[in-house]
């Protein structure tokens, strides 16, 4: 029996919270207004000064505004171990916040071995592991070498990396060139077949396309995305027109700058690479983001970051200090044969994207995203308006056609989000759960609670 004849009368419905409720009414034939609400966090108090005279809204935008400022640019690319600050010869930079061998996720420690056999460190996989496991090599996170990694994230000295300024500021960034999906080995993916596409990234690839770049000069990383989300662009998981936009860029210089076969296949592989612009998207959103962390007294979060093992954050109040929970388990896509039985937890520093008002926030610019992490087209609208509950401001270049070109959310607040209960929305890949197998899905996740807990209490040891 339709629900009207129950009433008598067209039911008109306000549902609040979970929003499985409205779908059945709806499916029933009521209009629903829904309303996706949820109690604040445990321990929310206001926050407004620091103990030092800071006023806090006044820090956020300064914070804010700086990341807007912010122009990256792509000047050029160079040796991992001869351009990153501090980058040590037998280091190993990782995705995440700190963490040991010990305790390293299957596809973190697949993607260290085959670094590690690489740079020939080891002659093969199990030297490699033992060498790890003996304190053979250096880890550090890529985010304390100014630096972003995707998934495993791992970035050994011989490796190519881009460079990327932020013009305004004149701070650098760095981030490897995007292998492909599948078996790769930012996946957890190692074996002859990985090295192999690795030493061509780094004989081939990597040569022209420093020769190029030295052609065409600085090319501007925040138009490319600007107009990218315009094209149906999120610049996590979907890149697809930002990497045909680079593509035009670079590739008549790219002609001149190599022989032909050689600049014909390294045009074929970008083509067929969607997802090349992705390294390059993190590093600029990176570099913008910088600028931000040192606002004295500012509750905006700078970096989110996983590991596999640990979800971290940093916020401008407390610059140096990580605040981790357990990575969590993403919902997801999967590869024909694979099941959420495969998975490992959330991991990679893509993140950062979302970080900056880009990829989960912005996927009201990008409804096809749906297509490969899962969700509905209603779904992508509605989270990015959900992430404007948790932010300080919008961006002023990067916006969002469907919401008549408002800017995307940006600048997440510890406050806001321990206010709404509401958790930053993360679109990613996801890696096999073991070493040396790779690629299994895509998904969708939110940030864990207990980072942000964290964050808001050591924001209120340092308030009045």
């Amino acid at each position: 029996m339709p629900i009207e004849d129950l009433f008598h009368q067209p039911i008109r419905a306000v549902n609040v919270g979970l929003q499985i409720f409205a779908d059945s009414l709806q499916l029933q034939g009521a209009e629903v207004l829904h309303v996706d609400w949820r109690p604040p966090l445990q321990g929310y108090a206001t926050l407004s000064r620091t103990k030092s005279g800071v006023d806090i809204d006044t820090a956020n935008a300064e914070a804010v505004d700086r990341i807007r400022q912010g122009r990256p640019r792509l000047i050029g690319m160079g040796i991992a171990g001869k351009v990153i600050p501090g980058m040590g010869r037998r280091m190993i930079l990782h995705s995440g916040p700190p963490i040991t061998w010990e305790r390293m996720c299957g596809p973190q420690r697949g993607a260290v071995v085959g670094a590690a056999v690489y740079e020939g460190w080891a002659t093969d996989y199990d030297e490699a592991a033992e060498l790890a496991a003996s304190g053979g090599i250096t880890f550090e996170p890529c985010h304390h070498h100014h630096t972003v990694g995707p998934m495993a994230g791992i970035v050994s000295p011989s490796m190519p990396v881009f460079i990327v300024e932020n013009q305004t500021f004149g701070n650098v960034t760095y981030a490897t060139q995007n292998e492909g999906l599948g078996r790769v080995l930012r996946y957890g993916a190692y074996g002859d077949d990985v090295l192999q596409h690795l030493k061509w990234m780094e004989k081939e690839l990597y040569p022209a396309l420093r020769t190029a770049l030295s052609s065409t000069g600085p090319i501007d990383l925040r138009s490319l995305i600007a107009q990218a989300l315009h094209m149906g662009d999120e610049v996590h998981n979907r890149n697809r027109a930002a990497t045909s936009l680079f593509i035009r860029q670079i590739a008549p210089a790219l002609i001149t700058a190599t022989t032909k076969s050689r600049s014909q296949a390294i045009l074929r592989f970008i083509d067929s690479n969607d997802h090349f612009f992705l390294n390059l998207s993190m590093a600029a959103v990176k570099a913008m983001l910088e600028p931000a962390e040192s606002v004295e007294g500012s509750s905006i979060v700078t970096v989110m970051a996983r590991n596999g093992t640990d979800f971290g954050i940093r916020i401008a109040a407390v610059p140096d200090q990580w605040f981790t929970a357990p990575a969590p388990v993403v919902e997801g896509l999967w590869l024909p044969g694979y099941s959420a039985e495969d998975a490992n937890p959330d991991i990679g520093d893509s993140s950062i994207t979302e970080t900056g008002g880009l990829g989960g926030f912005a996927m009201a610019a990008a409804p096809a995203i749906v297509r490969f992490v899962g969700g509905t087209s209603s779904l992508a609208l509605r989270v990015t308006r959900e992430m404007y509950e948790i932010t300080t401001g919008e961006h002023e270049m990067f916006t969002v056609p469907a919401l008549n070109f408002r800017g995307t959310p940006l600048g997440i607040d510890v406050r806001k989000v321990m206010e709404t209960g509401i958790l930053p929305f993360i679109n990613t890949g996801i890696a096999h759960k073991e070493p040396g197998i790779g690629m299994v899905g895509a998904g969708l996740v939110r940030a864990p609670q207990a980072c942000f807990q964290a964050a808001f209490e050591a924001l209120c040891e340092i308030c009045e």
